[in-house]
């Protein structure tokens, strides 16, 4: 049997007024960024959860080669099996002014069909970045946040096990140079707006004197001294100094897949009528058994029967008050009684005939 089912309205207040923020909350230093590493290794030591060498032959080629390196001559011909060893995939951060002997953290995520990485440990990998030159090698224990156990073909498992981490598992091997010299310093906006660009250049230019300008709406580029000791205390001043973020945009997001609306707090709602009906429509399947005499000389023969069953409920038209705060848009929709995925269409509407004062944005 089919049946429409209801959702839950969710709308969440996903911005504050404007209010005074720290400008390293709203922006960064231009340079100052991480960079991401990847990386391929081997993950010994499991407990039978390895890679099946019939299904990853890349394992094995990888456990042979190694081997090779390491002096072990493997005989022509001769296929590994080992169900204690994984191909994984390897992911790192290198933060910004990471040095040569700094540790990293990494992870590793199995790219085979191994079971579980419980146990195992990482033999020595080099992570590589963008460029394709090693920054760091990576080598250690593997912490694997779950459990699994399985027999006579029944198994239970908790959480992931085909992920691990290694903590301070890398060590950087190569520096990322962090461009922080000359004459300016430039300020990136993590969102592009003219008025909190605005707002961040006077508060700048009264806390430290006039060493801002705006470039646009997201660069802003600022004075600062040359010797690295007063350039270090100066950003230090420079982030925490308070700016007053421009008020938001109004914005409504709509995940048609899931249901889920999300609004700011800026949204508004003109008065407006909305008539709203239910439609309901319900398959049922019944099967049917034909059975023939004894000396019919037929078959049985299973049919089925479908029932469809459509209900239309009538919708009463109900007046929305006009909403100038969050509070009163949330009371004026939840009024409609409507679920989620008619609420979709009805905000749909209402922003046609201009009475949903907001951005409409589906996702």
């Amino acid at each position: 049997m089919i049946k429409r089912t209801f959702l839950f309205l969710c709308v969440l207040a996903v911005s504050l007024p404007a209010s005074a923020a720290r400008l390293k909350d709203l922006a960064s230093i231009g340079g100052v960024r991480d960079n991401q590493l990847i990386g391929y290794g081997l993950v010994v030591g499991l407990d039978g959860s390895g890679d099946k060498g019939t299904s990853t032959p890349y394992t094995t080629q990888s456990l042979g080669n190694m081997l090779n390196q390491l002096g072990v001559q493997i005989p022509q011909g001769l296929k590994l099996d080992p169900k204690n060893v994984a191909a994984v995939s390897l992911t790192a951060t290198l933060p910004p002014f990471a040095r040569a002997g700094q540790k990293i953290d990494v992870t590793a995520s199995s790219i085979g069909d191994a079971k579980s990485l419980r146990g195992g440990t990482l033999l020595m990998s080099s992570l590589k970045g963008a460029d394709g030159q090693i920054y760091a090698i990576a080598q250690g224990s593997l912490i694997v946040g779950g459990a699994g156990a399985q027999a006579g073909g029944s198994s239970a498992k908790v959480n992931h096990l085909s992920v691990g981490r290694v903590p301070a598992g890398a060590t950087v091997e190569r520096e990322v140079p962090t461009q922080l010299s000359g004459p300016t310093i430039a300020v990136e906006l993590n969102e592009a707006d003219f008025g909190t660009a605005s707002n961040a250049v006077d508060a700048i230019n009264r806390t430290l004197g006039p060493v801002a300008r705006a470039i646009d709406a997201r660069l802003i580029e600022v004075s600062a001294p040359q010797d690295s000791n007063a350039r270090v205390r100066f950003v230090s001043r420079l982030e925490n100094i308070a700016v007053t973020a421009a008020k938001a945009s109004p914005l409504v997001i709509v995940n048609a897949r899931t249901g889920s609306i999300v609004m700011n707090q800026t949204v508004t709602l003109e008065p407006c009528a909305v008539a709203h009906g239910n439609l309901s429509v319900t398959v049922s399947n019944t099967p049917q058994v034909s059975q023939p005499n004894a000396l019919a000389g037929g078959r049985t023969v299973v049919t089925n029967q479908a029932d469809i069953d459509i209900k239309a409920e009538s919708g009463k038209v109900i007046e929305v008050p006009r909403g100038t705060d969050l509070a009163r848009v949330v009371a004026a929709l939840n009024a409609l009684g409507a679920d989620p995925q008619d609420l979709i269409a009805i905000l749909q509407a209402m922003k046609a005939a201009g009475a949903l004062k907001a951005e409409l944005e589906i996702i």
